[in-house]
């Protein structure tokens, strides 16, 4: 059969160049002219408006190749060789399938056989011509536009808050409403530093975005939709509301394409790589300091190793702050747990393999020590603070007032518009003047409501502060202690305002001990040093330990009871291990009872303990459990015990590695030991004396 191919490469030449379409579909005469019967003449013109830059786009190409290959084209007949192929590859590849099935091609200016070699040659020339001719046209266009750009002359799409006159001239976009709304963006991005965060407010407060429809019936109307995160990021990005006219920020990266889809792998330039880059050539919304504090807020948001990321609602409250003393510098991450949170510096370990933690801090100790360096820093400008926070809280009221206000007077302009065009139409016309009476009456619902909404937030929204709302911040704000432990206050509040204030923590444990040396880098390059103390997991950890033994030895040997000695430890300002801040009784009992220290009430001699000896208490009190849970450990076979030289007590052996098994039985969820109950987790192996 003979295939007449034809195609356009745009909808537009499709519907304005009509002759060329014409004259492709005459192809048939010319097919019938060369010997085929018109009943084996087939059309295949599925690709009229697609570019044959890519054969993956053009289903006729595709059928045609199809054809070919299975032998059923005798002849293809095509206007120009460029309407098959303006690819090398994909007119080589044609040319190949017709030399092969025996496929003849055929032009205005003759037939040609692609397995005789100097048509074949002729052929390849055509399709170098006219892959040529796309690339001349591509460039031509592509340089137009260039030089168009660099004299600030070429139209490119506005964002929203932007209008074109007819003239061509951009302008702000002269609703005001529309402008109030950019404004509001931009502005709450300032306070609030996070996408997300001006994402919730404005979903909060229900304001919409202003966008001009670019085609269509309302071609240039405006219409108001829903904030959406893509939409803010675009806005954020965007130089034009600094002033700049700006060509060539996105570019399309071959690797990144998939095939079949051009507008695919489009990546976006660093301003550097921007081909026009003309600042104040555009109305400005913001400075271009501004524009740039933006940017470079919205990198920090980023969560990388050299960025603090952004806030969020976990507890611990130093979370990007914090670096390691220890191992260079590098960031702390954070660990939650069923017993809280903890900073924890994994650097090694986690990229070489090697070693373990760096260090270990308590999260709750670490943000104790931190709160009291930013509260006392910051509490000589209380007054300063309350008269901020209350001029902000007006300024905030009255901006979402206007909005408020503009929001209404455009209601009642619908409401007059809906009215005039009723009474603009003809009574008799019932088929019109029913639909424009539900129009305006339609109208009078949404301005009622919309009134009635407005009352509401102004009851409970005033302007203006009254003067207990004045009185209270200032309160507040006297006692900042208070305001900051506020259930008001939440942790991305207290975050926010952490960062604000320092650029970075430097923390390094002293060794093993309760010590942590911090380094408080402030915003501006200040630094303070100073010491808080973690919770640590044993006695012999603290670093007034022996001084500690030598107090509760002193104090047994002159007669004083457990709750004397505890007593006088915690008048002493000495404080044990774990995260409670005072010594109890049962604390003090159970050192005397490790460390076999007697005092005058005893009536008989207190065991002994070896290296990794433990007694029932000490060992529940270590793990955080209750005794009778320990017990029922030494039952199960759970833990490896002996019975004491009086055959009254138990001793438990349990040296670091033991320990830290234990703690991960302890974690089990509740009613899992119940469900293993026959199947207990890493039982220890009965030693020979069990066995015997």
């Amino acid at each position: 059969m003979a295939v007449v191919y034809v195609r356009q490469s745009s909808r537009q030449q499709v519907l304005e160049h009509r002759e060329s379409t014409r004259l492709q579909y005459a192809l048939v005469e010319r097919a019938a002219g060369l010997g085929w019967a018109r009943s084996r003449i087939v059309v295949i013109d599925e690709d009229l408006g697609r570019s044959a830059a890519v054969a993956g786009t053009r289903p006729g190409f595709a059928r045609l190749v199809t054809e070919v290959t299975m032998g059923r084209v005798g002849i293809v007949v095509g206007i120009e060789m460029s309407r098959l192929a303006r690819t090398g590859r994909d007119w080589h590849q044609l040319l190949e399938l017709c030399s092969l099935s025996g496929a003849l091609l055929a032009d205005p200016d003759g037939v040609y056989d692609p397995g005789y070699y100097n048509d074949r040659l002729l052929l390849g020339l055509k399709g170098t011509m006219s892959e040529a001719e796309l690339y001349l046209i591509k460039q031509r266009m592509a340089s137009g536009r260039l030089a168009k750009a660099q004299r600030g002359e070429l139209a490119l799409p506005l964002p929203i808050g932007y209008a074109r006159r007819g003239d061509g001239q951009v302008i702000i976009d002269p609703d005001e409403q529309a402008q109030h709304v950019v404004r509001l963006i931009f502005d709450m991005f300032t306070r609030l530093g996070t996408l997300n965060a001006v994402l919730r407010y404005l979903a909060e407060h229900d304001v919409r975005l202003p966008v001009r429809s670019r085609g269509g019936l309302d071609k240039g109307e405006l219409q108001w939709r829903r904030a959406s995160r893509e939409t803010l990021q675009v806005m954020l990005h965007n130089p034009i509301y600094a002033g700049y006219y700006a060509y060539g920020r996105t570019r399309i990266d071959p690797t990144r394409q998939i095939p079949a889809r051009p507008s695919t792998g489009r990546i976006v330039a660093s301003p550097d790589e921007w081909l026009v880059a003309l600042p104040g050539r555009m109305p400005a919304y913001l400075s271009v300091e501004r524009y740039e504090a933006n940017l470079a807020r919205l990198a920090a948001n980023r969560n990388t190793a050299a960025t603090p990321g952004a806030v969020h609602n976990g507890t611990a409250l130093l979370a990007g702050l914090l670096r390691c003393g220890r191992c260079g510098g590098h960031r702390v991450n954070v660990q939650y747990h069923a017993w809280g949170p903890a900073y924890v510096c994994s650097y090694e370990k986690t990229n070489y393999g090697a070693g373990t933690t760096c260090q270990h801090i308590s999260a709750p100790a670490l943000d104790r020590y931190v709160t009291e360096q930013v509260l006392a820093a910051i509490t000589p400008a209380a007054l300063q603070v309350s008269l901020h926070a209350a001029a902000q809280a007006e300024a905030d009221r009255a901006q979402l007032d206007l909005l408020w206000r503009q929001r209404c007077e455009r209601a009642r302009y619908g409401v007059d518009r809906a009215r005039r065009q009723y009474q603009l139409a003809e009574p008799e016309n019932r088929l019109v003047v029913r639909q424009l009476e539900r129009d305006w009456e339609t109208a009078l619902a949404d301005a009622d409501r919309l009134d009635r909404d407005y009352q509401r937030f102004r009851d409970t929204h005033p302007v203006t502060l009254s003067a207990a709302d004045r009185d209270a911040i200032t309160a507040l704000a006297n006692d900042l202690p208070a305001l900051w432990a506020a259930e008001t206050t939440t942790d991305a509040d207290r975050k926010e305002l952490l960062r604000t204030l320092i650029e970075k923590i430097t923390v390094a444990v002293v060794g093993e001990t309760e010590l942590v040396d911090v380094t408080i880098v402030w915003a501006g390059g200040h630094e303070t040093t100073g010491q808080a103390v973690r919770p640590v997991a044993r006695l012999e950890q603290l670093s007034y330990y022996p001084r500690l033994i030598e107090r509760i030895r002193a104090l047994a040997a002159a007669g004083h009871t457990a709750r004397q000695i505890a007593d006088a430890l915690n008048a002493d300002g000495l404080r044990p291990p774990k995260r409670t801040n005072r010594f109890g009784v049962e604390q003090v009992r159970t050192i005397l009872h490790q460390r076999g220290i007697r005092t005058q009430h005893h009536n008989t001699p207190v065991t002994v303990l070896a290296e990794h000896e433990w007694s029932v208490a000490g060992l529940a009190a270590a793990l955080r459990m209750p005794t009778a849970t320990a017990y029922t450990w030494i039952y199960r076979g759970w833990v490896t015990a002996h019975r004491a030289s009086d055959d009254k007590h138990w001793i438990i052996t349990a040296d670091p590695t033991e320990l830290d098994r234990l703690r991960q039985l302890r974690d089990r969820p509740p009613g899992y030991h119940q469900h293993r109950r026959w199947n207990p987790p890493n039982p220890p192996e009965p030693s020979q004396g069990d066995q015997e």
